[in-house]
């Protein structure tokens, strides 16, 4: 099963929005054949694996880093693929939560006496199509907020310069992240102040994410940087027809999806986002955003690199919240991995 997660995790940028799966058939003690998904509309790891093994996959157990699938879709069910090739044994690391699955898969195997197991490996498996799993479970995508700051927490000077706070080495870190992620979303106060791409440079990936703007305003200039290539979503709060013109003529798509306040109802763009099929989200914003975000519960996940330098109080921090009185009103954090990139620490951390 490790090796079934491990040829998962080569489908780490290309599946969307299908999740990434590995598996691996065995019989009498060796490897019989082996596969990963690359693609949606491309072939399953189940009918790969059954290709490679041939006649051996008869009698044989088959590892597979998710529950096969039992609908057909862009492709036949991997349930019965593996009925017709005469597998013996069948062991899934975890249940599909996509309800269209839900169990029927390894119902179906067991109604044709196919022994079955699940749970081998589950956590591995979740984290490894986590986004995947909160599309199905929660209907919307699993939100990952990147932060570069100054060791005393500081994200840009008051003129709304922050390059570059860290280093190259973590910079290039966070174009994995990038690479993962089904969209990256900022704001338009950072579109304004750095005018970033946000595509994917330092990792090779066949596909580039697609990028999100939240411009309540409709401040994006039509030349911005993230509009060039097209295909750019920008998420407004009033439907000012010169400016989304402007917007689409790059080839920009604008929702209009206001709340009560006059800002974008975040909850929504981010069910419109997992209605179009996007698993993770990527944001790299400024601190408003942040705040925003973190404020309407959106948020699951930081990716935080700190630099070992100090820039001071008059400086934007991560997030602007409204102040505390009471320290029981805190968010409160789990640490999931701290380490050193290059002269920088990454702090990865999930709400409790």
């Amino acid at each position: 099963m490790a090796r079934a997660l491990e040829l998962a995790g080569r489908g780490l940028y290309t599946t969307t929005p299908n999740p990434r799966v590995g598996c691996v058939i065995v019989r009498d003690g060796a490897v019989a054949g082996e596969g990963w998904h690359e693609r949606a509309g491309g072939p399953h790891a189940e009918v790969i694996a059954l290709a490679a093994a041939g006649a051996r996959a008869r009698g044989a157990t088959a590892y597979v880093s998710l529950e096969p699938c039992s609908h057909h879709g862009r492709t036949a069910p991997c349930a019965d693929a593996l009925i017709e090739a005469g597998v013996a044994r069948v062991v899934a690391a975890m249940q599909d939560p996509n309800p269209q699955v839900a169990g029927r898969g390894l119902a179906r195997l067991r109604e044709k006496n196919i022994k079955v197991a699940a749970g081998l490996l589950e956590n591995e498996a979740r984290e490894l199509n986590i986004g995947f799993v909160s599309r199905m479970a929660r209907g919307r995508p699993w939100v990952r907020m990147k932060i570069a700051a100054s060791l005393d927490g500081r994200t840009a000077l008051l003129n709304g310069s922050s390059r570059w706070i860290t280093g190259e080495a973590a910079r290039r870190d966070g174009h994995h992240w990038r690479a993962r992620a089904c969209a990256v979303l900022t704001g338009a106060g950072t579109v304004r102040d750095d005018d970033p791409q946000l595509t994917v440079r330092e990792v090779a990936t066949p596909r580039q994410p697609l990028r999100v703007v939240v411009d309540s305003k409709l401040e994006t200039p039509p030349a911005a940087r993230i509009l060039q290539g097209g295909g750019t979503l920008v998420a407004a709060a009033r439907a000012e027809q010169g400016k989304i013109a402007a917007l689409q003529a790059q080839g920009a798509e604008v929702i209009v999806m206001p709340n009560r306040a006059g800002k974008v109802e975040l909850g929504d763009l981010f069910r419109e986002l997992a209605r179009r099929g996007v698993n993770e989200v990527h944001v790299e914003a400024g601190h408003k955003l942040n705040g925003s975000l973190l404020a309407e519960g959106c948020v699951d996940e930081l990716v935080i690199y700190l630099a070992p330098s100090l820039i001071g109080d008059a400086a934007h921090g991560m997030f602007d919240l409204p102040a505390l009185t009471d320290l029981a009103g805190r968010r409160v954090l789990g640490i999931r991995d701290l380490r050193q990139i290059g002269p920088d620490i990454r702090v990865i951390a999930r709400f409790v």
